[in-house]
C-alpha cells in the first residue's frame, strides 16, 4: 500500500517540515532494522509525503552510525518514488559561498567504515547497479528550478565528496580534495544515493553550504555563532524550496529510468536466490523473479 510517493531526508538542523498537515507517524520495520527515527507522514501542497530526519530528533546518530539501509528501504515500503535529501555542506571551492545551494550531479567516496551499510546486495544474490549518473537528472532539475522559490543563489552540478566524519577535515586533507577538483564535503549522501539507486528510486541532494572547509585562509576567523546563524537560515531556506519541488512534483510520472534501475543488474539466476535473502530484498526485487 502507497503511503507516499515523495520522501524527504532532513539534514543537520532540519528535523521538522512545518507546512505539513495532516500528520501522522509512522513506524516501519524493515529487515535491516530500525530507521533513524519514525516518518512523519502529512500533506504538502496536496501531496503526501514521507519526512525522515535523517540523524533522528534530537540529533542522535552520527554520520557512521546511521542506519542507511533501513532508511531507505523503509521509503520504499511505504511506496516512495522519489528522494528529495537536504544535506549541510562545507565549501571546497571560492564559488559555493555559506547560504549557497547546490545541486550535485556526482558524489565522490572517501567513507571507509560503512561497507554493511552501502548496499542490500550479499547473502546469495549479487546486483551490480550503474551509477555513473547518481543523481536522477529529472529530480535535479526540479530542486534547481525550486530554488528559485527562496532567496538563495544556487549552483547545479559539482561533485560531493563524502567523508567519515564525524570530525571534520584537516587543512591538508581540504586542499587535496580542492586539488582534485571536489566542490562540497559532507558526511552523509553518497549511501543513501547508491541505496535509492538498488532501491529504483530517484534521489537528488540539496546540499545546504554553511561555511567554507577549512582550507579558506578566513575559516579561523568564522565563529560558532555565525555558522549556526547559517545553519539556520539554511534550513528555511531548504524547508521552502522543498515544498515548491513537491509542489512541482506532484502526481508527475517519473520519465527517467531510476524505476528500472535492477532490470540487467541482478547477476544470480532467479532460481538461485536463497529463500531467506528473497525474503529479505522482496520490496525491490519480487518483480524480478525468485522462487
Amino acid at each position: 500500500m502507497t503511503t507516499a510517493r515523495i520522501g524527504i531526508i532532513g539534514g543537520s538542523g532540519l528535523y521538522q517540515m512545518p507546512e505539513l498537515t495532516d500528520i501522522e507517524e509512522v513506524k516501519v520495520d524493515t529487515p535491516f532494522g530500525s530507521p533513524s527515527d519514525a516518518f512523519i507522514v502529512g500533506t504538502l501542497e496536496g501531496v503526501r509525503v514521507a519526512f525522515l530526519p535523517r540523524h533522528g530528533r534530537g540529533h542522535r546518530f552520527t554520520p557512521t552510525e546511521l542506519p542507511f539501509r533501513a532508511n531507505i528501504y523503509a521509503m520504499k515500503l511505504l511506496g516512495v518514488e522519489r528522494i528529495l535529501s537536504a544535506s549541510a555542506v562545507g565549501s571546497l571551492q571560492e564559488q559555493y559561498a555559506p547560504l549557497d545551494m547546490v545541486i550535485p550531479a556526482q558524489f565522490f567516496d572517501r567513507t571507509r567504515a560503512r561497507a554493511h551499510e552501502s548496499t542490500f546486495f550479499g547473502g546469495g544474490i549479487v546486483a551490480h547497479v550503474t551509477f555513473a549518473h547518481p543523481v536522477c537528472g529529472e529530480l535535479g532539475d526540479v530542486l534547481e528550478a525550486s530554488c528559485g522559490a527562496a532567496d538563495v543563489r544556487a549552483h547545479r552540478g559539482g561533485t560531493y565528496l563524502c567523508m567519515e566524519g564525524p570530525a571534520f577535515s584537516t587543512k591538508a586533507e581540504s586542499n587535496v580534495y580542492r586539488s582534485w577538483g571536489m566542490d562540497v564535503i559532507g558526511m552523509t549522501n553518497l549511501q543513501e544515493a547508491k541505496l535509492a539507486r538498488e532501491a529504483e528510486i530517484c534521489y537528488a541532494t540539496l546540499a545546504l553550504v554553511t561555511d567554507y572547509d577549512c582550507w579558506h585562509e578566513e575559516h579561523d576567523a568564522v565563529s560558532v555563532e555565525t555558522v549556526v546563524e547559517y545553519l539556520n537560515k539554511n534550513v528555511r531556506n531548504a524547508q521552502v524550496i522543498m515544498r515548491e519541488a513537491v509542489k512541482r512534483l506532484g502526481a508527475a510520472e517519473r520519465g527517467c529510468a531510476c524505476g528500472s534501475a535492477l532490470k540487467n543488474a541482478i547477476f544470480t539466476a532467479p532460481d538461485l536466490w536463497p529463500e531467506a535473502t528473497t525474503k529479505k530484498l522482496e520490496a525491490i526485487i519480487k518483480k524480478y523473479g525468485g522462487k
